[in-house]
């Protein structure tokens, strides 16, 4: 750490506060808040070796830190999300909705505005939503026209051309601005506000009692054309509910927040359920990026936090359910609380119908991040990284090896021999398509037999199930490694159907069917990086592969130890139970029921006995 950073953390306050940390530059790449600022900064520089991959990172690149003291920890969250949002640090969370979402606006002014809008302006509007189709938004705009007659329409102070007084686009001025805004009395108009607020906050059935009791003092008093109006709102208001899905028993306000984190393509999703009176009256998510080494826990706190201090986040709940505990739930909660006037708890229910809404509430993030990853693959589809373009004219292919396919042996002096293979698609892993092989025909350590049986049996099927063929296929090794696939490939008759090499690792030189020399690829190269990460998994791949079988079979070699009980029924046994611990510790029953009553009971006393 520089000694100006050092000696400019030791003089830092223990007061509650945001930090944020400046490269060279001086840039912003991160924000942070604390309950003791001193303590908290410091604690990123005292021991880097707990630190993940990417907080190491940021740690080496900051060269100054800038701190703002608040009176407590609520006031530093939200000022830590604001700073968050206005410079979008890239070592934070980064939280961005995945498509414009409708909202319904209240417009302050001598008489409040409310109308749909598609842009969040800090202007002191209120912002309702965001509804995640523009069909449940106009639904609600209509009940709100129809229950309260008054105007819903676009046609807002925004959208007024002062010089002529009228909206600059649309017609719908002279019919809804002038008669449902300016006839009514100042008194009656904001007493409809007050009640569109109550609809917008889902407080439905409490709306419809009340306005059934001034219903029936209208009737009583004669006013008839009142109480007729009224009994139109009734309507509105319960045909709009009987729409609502109903999804708890009681009548408690609840938030329920779920997070699910993708981590193969480094993206996730936040899902909130705002249900009123038991009620779902809208559901918000927002895609989250930049999650490497961020735990679930972190990135729900960075979704709640940036819910509850925006513009949009309406009414706070009395309970806020979530799919995991916060580390630290202090700040937030006392936020949350000085806003509603009482405790609120944010609890992880585990069971019950609470739990429940939590699991439908991570089945839509999890289906959410599936759709956004399968839009994004959709739209880099014909985008082709710069490293396979490289490797097409490093290795003089005919064509773009947009999908590779490596293979690597492992085995132990000649014990417990498998293999792997690994597929890269424009330069990435498809994780779903990696295979494993136990080597069959091969006895001994011999990598070129090895090498030559996995080829043959996964081209031969390639061939059998006419299955999609790679653009390039590459062997961990050098020569002999290479001869045994094109011996192969050619025993089948594959070979010259897809390009295949060789890659030795003492020298990273690369080896062709065609050329006695290798080819020398530059070490800074995009195109050798490439082919060292394609070889690199498939050496952990097969590596991960070997030591499972070994200590399965070492595991059910001490199984077999006991009379009576043969490898088949080992390794049944291990595989059901997960380990020799868990069978040493099952029950007589436990082990009766996988085993059967004899071998159960045999094993039983046998373990008894050994205890």
């Amino acid at each position: 750490m520089d000694t100006t950073l050092e000696e400019k953390i030791s003089h830092l306050p223990f007061q509650p506060g945001v930090y944020q940390f400046k490269d060279t530059n001086g840039k912003i790449i991160y924000v942070g808040k604390a309950k003791k600022l001193r303590n908290r900064v410091r604690s990123y520089f005292q021991d880097s070796r707990h630190h993940t991959g990417k907080l190491h990172l940021l740690v080496t690149r900051v060269r100054d830190v800038e701190v703002i003291i608040t009176d407590s920890e609520a006031e530093a969250l939200i000022l830590e999300n604001n700073l968050i949002k206005e410079h979008q640090p890239r070592y934070n969370v980064a939280l961005k909705d995945d498509k414009s979402y409708p909202y319904i606006c209240l417009y302050p002014g001598e008489r409040i505005r409310v109308f749909p809008t598609r842009s969040v302006v800090k202007d002191g509007s209120k912002y309702y939503g965001p509804y995640d189709h523009v069909g449940k938004m106009r639904n609600m705009l209509e009940t709100i026209r129809k229950a309260f007659n008054l105007c819903t329409c676009a046609c807002n102070p925004r959208s007024v051309d002062k010089g002529r007084g009228i909206p600059k686009w649309h017609s719908c001025f002279n019919e809804y601005f002038e008669n449902c805004s300016g006839d009514l009395p100042e008194d009656i108009y904001k007493d409809k506000m007050n009640k569109v607020v109550r609809l917008l906050n889902g407080n439905t059935t409490s709306l419809i009692r009340e306005l059934k009791e001034e219903m029936a003092i209208a009737a009583e008093s004669l006013a008839f054309e009142e109480a007729a109006q009224l009994r139109d709102g009734i309507e509105a208001l319960e045909k709009y509910s009987e729409k609502m899905k109903v999804m708890t028993n009681d009548d408690i306000n609840r938030d329920v927040f779920a997070v699910y984190a993708d981590r193969e393509h480094n993206v996730g999703c936040g899902v909130l359920f705002k249900i009123r009176e038991g009620k779902l009256i809208g559901r918000h998510n927002k895609v989250i990026r930049q999650i490497e080494d961020k735990t679930d826990e972190i990135l729900l706190q960075a979704f709640v936090e940036d819910y509850y201090t925006g513009d949009t986040a309406g009414t706070e709940p009395e309970e806020v359910h979530l799919s995991h505990n916060f580390e630290d739930s202090g700040p937030l909660t006392d936020y949350l609380s000085e806003q509603v006037g009482r405790k609120v708890k944010l609890v992880e229910p585990k069971i019950g119908e609470k739990a429940q809404l939590v699991r439908m509430a991570e089945s839509n993030a999890r289906l959410l991040t599936g759709e956004y990853v399968l839009q994004k693959q959709k739209a880099e589809k014909d985008f082709i990284p710069h490293s396979v373009k490289s490797l097409k004219e490093d290795l003089f292919l005919d064509r773009l090896p947009r999908r590779i396919e490596c293979f690597d042996n492992s085995n132990l002096m000649g014990s417990d021999p498998v293999a792997s293979m690994v597929c890269f698609v424009d330069g990435q892993p498809r994780k779903s398509e990696y295979k494993r092989y136990n080597i069959k025909t091969v006895e001994g350590p011999d990598d070129f037999a090895s090498m030559k049986e996995v080829l043959t049996r996964r081209y031969s099927r390639v061939m059998r199930e006419k299955q999609h063929i790679p653009d390039l296929i590459v062997v961990d090794g050098g020569k002999g490694q290479l001869s045994s696939a094109v011996e192969a490939l050619k025993e089948i008759g594959f070979f010259g159907q897809v390009p295949v090499v060789g890659l030795a690792k003492r020298l990273e030189e690369i080896f062709l069917p065609t050329n006695p020399d290798p080819i020398m690829i530059p070490k800074t190269s995009s195109s050798l990086k490439l082919m060292q990460r394609v070889r690199d998994e498939a050496h952990r791949f097969a590596i991960t592969f070997h030591r499972d079988k070994r200590s399965k079979r070492t595991f059910s070699s001490e199984l077999e130890q006991i009379p009576g009980i043969a490898a088949k029924t080992a390794q049944k046994l291990i595989k059901s139970f997960g380990s020799v611990k868990k069978i040493k510790e099952a029950s007589l029953q436990e082990l009766q029921s996988g085993a059967g009553n004899k071998t159960g009971e045999v094993i039983y006393n046998y373990f008894k006995k050994t205890n």
